[in-house]
């Protein structure tokens, strides 16, 4: 699963590189959170986690499009907003079950019910510099007895912008009455899931689903309901794009962040810890050394 990413861009660099028509991420928008979010909302944060508001780039017809008395064809529009990571689909009951949400797995999304109408209309591209994940040691053990957990961050190896293929839904509270209080509406996306690659699945058996540039334009078109097109592109895989390396435990907690948080970890901080590119225990009790400065291509 993928429960906690960097998203290092401000929204002037996610317009020019996602090709964005419409910023909209300083609209104001109903936050779930009890207090106010750190990185603010639309800043560079480099630990994003679920229940925080996150740009995402989607395309849809502008509301005031739809209204009448408008002159002309409505069109779609590429657009940057940002949106709560969690699910909530729109008969939910309540929008806690957005925590249950944060990921669909793309080989089942056009089934399940709670994904499937947002798949064939509502698809969405969520900008990253790359992902957290914890891989268990297979030989270390931390103070209770358990296996040792180790962050990981994962990154494109060509250096170019992370895009998971995502999914978005609109949440509409009845206990406000007016539809235009921005209030009314709670706009939330979960991030696809695949089967993870070889050597990144020494970390995890899944991964975020990515798209690549030639395939943005195509998942983000909410006129193209072709669900085998839809399915080719739930199951695209490209194996060899990425580099993983060990991180400091500080991005375990939700408080910590800054660029600090994607440093490679030094030999001394790990144990038991699995090189995701050969296999080898590196670390405390290992063999071995985590190469440069712990980047370990998988």
């Amino acid at each position: 699963m993928c429960g906690r990413y960097a998203a290092t861009a401000n929204p002037d660099e996610l317009v020019e590189e996602f090709e964005v028509e419409e910023d909209r991420s300083l609209e104001p928008v109903r936050s779930i959170l009890k207090n106010p979010q750190t990185p603010p909302p639309g800043t560079p944060d480099w630990n994003m986690a679920p229940s925080k508001q996150a740009p995402v780039v989607l395309t849809r017809v502008p509301r005031e499009q739809k209204e009448e008395g408008y002159d002309g064809e409505p069109a779609p529009v590429r657009q940057l907003r940002l949106l709560t990571w969690g699910l909530v689909p729109s008969w939910a009951r309540d929008p806690k079950i957005g925590t249950r949400m944060i990921n669909a797995r793309a080989d089942t999304v056009l089934e399940k019910p709670s994904f499937a109408r947002a798949a064939a209309a509502r698809r969405c591209l969520v900008p990253a510099q790359g992902w957290y994940e914890w891989q268990k040691s297979p030989v270390a053990t931390d103070a209770k007895g358990k296996p040792r957990k180790q962050p990981f961050f994962t990154r494109r190896a060509d250096g170019d912008v992370v895009a998971f293929a995502g999914l978005y839904e609109f949440w509409r509270d009845k206990d406000v009455a007016d539809k235009d209080d921005p209030d009314a509406w709670l706009t939330t996306f979960t991030i696809l899931t695949t089967d993870a690659e070889p050597g990144l699945d020494r970390i995890h058996d899944r991964q975020p689903l990515v798209l690549e540039r030639e395939d943005w334009a195509t998942w983000l078109d909410p006129t193209m309901t072709d669900l085998a097109e839809v399915g080719r592109l739930l199951a695209f895989e490209r194996p060899g794009r990425f580099e993983a390396y060990p991180v400091g435990a500080a991005v375990s907690s939700n408080r910590s962040n800054g660029p600090s948080l994607i440093e490679p970890a030094g030999l001394d901080e790990l144990d038991g810890v699995v090189d995701p590119m050969t296999g080898e225990i590196i670390g405390t009790g290992g063999h071995g050394a985590p190469g440069d400065g712990g980047r370990n291509p998988a």
